[in-house]
């Protein structure tokens, strides 16, 4: 871990500094060319409720970071971390994890014990693997796993019963689990670029909430999509949600009119 400069463009002495982040709970350190952890940051403990180290080069997260327990948001994308300590696990109140933009290679088991997590963005890393403790998260609302090296996606997926929105393009994924099937809140699976040649046959049919469906070069044909059971019912659910945005003058971009699947 390391020291902040003791003093920023506008932001003071470090003391007026740590007590203006005491007094609001939240640390904004984005862009501040930090290479180590903030030791700060860690002796502040309960009183961190959000914290944005987000664009700087820091390599390692300290185990102490199982301190900061009321920590809601964490914010700490595009830097240079490989691995995630065990105890981040600790962090019970933690509701978002943003850690788009590393060097991610695999996530710890102790994930799932983040039990109020409402939003895991993990963009743009190495992943090869998610943790099956993933189907812990049930209050998970959005999962972002786009740009990595998936192959699958865990069938505890389906376990994530609060889950929206699943955005996991641009991996190598072959195939996806049956539990899909069970998230009945899911609205939009995006799944460009991987490698998926059927998804579940229950998806459309058993999702009722699903409106969008993107599979965009993938080895599926429009032809095999349209054949499947509740197609009709998902096609209804996709053009009502077009004809809202319509309706209230939403600027959308021409991907978003088509069903998602290459002929």
């Amino acid at each position: 871990m390391g020291c902040c400069a003791s003093n920023t463009a506008g932001g003071g002495s470090k003391a007026s500094r740590v007590a203006r982040w005491r007094s609001t709970g939240i640390i904004g350190l984005r862009d501040s060319k930090l290479k180590t952890f903030p030791d700060e940051v860690i002796e502040m403990e309960r009183a961190v409720r959000t914290l944005d180290l987000t664009h700087n080069k820091i390599s390692d997260v300290p185990a102490e970071i199982s301190k900061l327990i009321n920590m809601q948001r964490l914010l700490i994308a595009d830097n240079l971390i490989e691995r995630l300590p065990g105890n981040l696990g600790k962090l019970q109140s933690l509701k978002v994890l943003m850690l788009d933009g590393n060097r991610i290679s695999c996530l710890p088991d102790e994930l799932g014990q983040l039990i109020r997590l409402e939003q895991l963005s993990i963009s743009r890393n190495m992943l090869i693997y998610l943790p099956d403790t993933i189907g812990s998260l049930r209050n998970l609302v959005l999962l972002n796993v786009s740009n990595n090296r998936l192959k699958s996606l865990p069938e505890s997926v389906g376990s994530c019963a609060s889950l929206e929105e699943i955005q996991a393009n641009d991996n190598v994924i072959e195939e996806l689990p049956a539990s899909l099937c069970n998230l009945l809140q899911l609205k939009s699976l995006c799944l460009d670029n991987n490698q998926v040649k059927q998804i579940p046959d229950g998806l459309l049919k058993d999702c009722k909430s699903l409106q969008n469906l993107s599979l965009h070069n993938n080895p599926i044909s429009m032809d095999e999509f349209q054949l499947m059971e509740g197609y009709q019912e998902f096609e209804e659910r996709r053009k009502k949600k077009f004809d809202k945005q319509i309706d209230s003058n939403v600027m959308i971009s021409s991907k978003g009119l088509d069903v998602g699947v290459d002929k």
